[in-house]
């Protein structure tokens, strides 16, 4: 399987983190659907409401929550 190339939907400056990056969900939302619960990220990334993303290359990333700190 070849590796696919990270093509960018947007021409902001800095450019926005690959996919693959760590901080990847820094990415400027292109479209949003909260009423679907997830947005589209300008990287490719689609993030969901539960901080679940898919990938452009299709991989699923889990939910992601931070656990509550106790007051």
């Amino acid at each position: 399987m070849s590796a696919r190339r990270h093509t960018p939907t947007c021409a902001h400056q800095p450019a926005c983190p690959t996919p693959d990056g760590l901080d990847r969900e820094a990415a400027r939302i292109v479209a949003t659907h909260p009423e679907q619960g997830w947005s589209l990220l300008c990287n490719g990334i689609v993030l969901f409401d539960d901080t679940g993303e898919l990938l452009p290359d299709g991989r699923i990333i889990a939910p992601h929550r931070p656990h509550p700190t106790p007051a």
